[in-house]
């Protein structure tokens, strides 16, 4: 997986008006400029924020991504509950280590006591 690349072009976007005017004319050709697998630009290109955040995309650079998506904020945070409950637990980045966004992806009634939590 190329998640170097991946956040590479979303902090680009988030930081460069050029590319964003870009993005908004042919995103698949802003895209072909990075070393991305399929599966990751397919997501960008259908705007999957479920997936992204699962492939490992760092939560800071992919709420930028969705404001550019005019996904508001907490539909956002519902796009990565549901891309952990129809990708799988997240693969990469910091959140693979902090227990693949199952805690973020349950809703409170259904997470573990502080006491039972591994």
């Amino acid at each position: 997986m190329s998640l170097y690349q991946l956040q590479k072009f979303l902090y680009n976007l988030n930081r460069d008006p050029r590319v964003q005017a870009a993005c908004k004319e042919d995103l698949s050709s802003v895209i072909s400029e990075y070393e991305l697998t399929d599966e990751e630009a397919t997501a960008l290109r259908e705007g999957d924020i479920g997936l992204l955040y699962v492939l490992g995309v760092n939560g800071q650079i992919l709420m930028h991504y969705a404001a550019f998506l005019n996904i508001e904020w907490f539909d956002y945070l519902e796009l990565m509950r549901e891309g952990v409950a129809k990708h799988g637990p997240v693969r990469a980045g910091v959140y693979a280590m902090t227990g693949g966004g199952k805690l973020f992806a349950n809703p409170p009634s259904e997470q573990p006591d502080k006491e039972t939590r591994a």
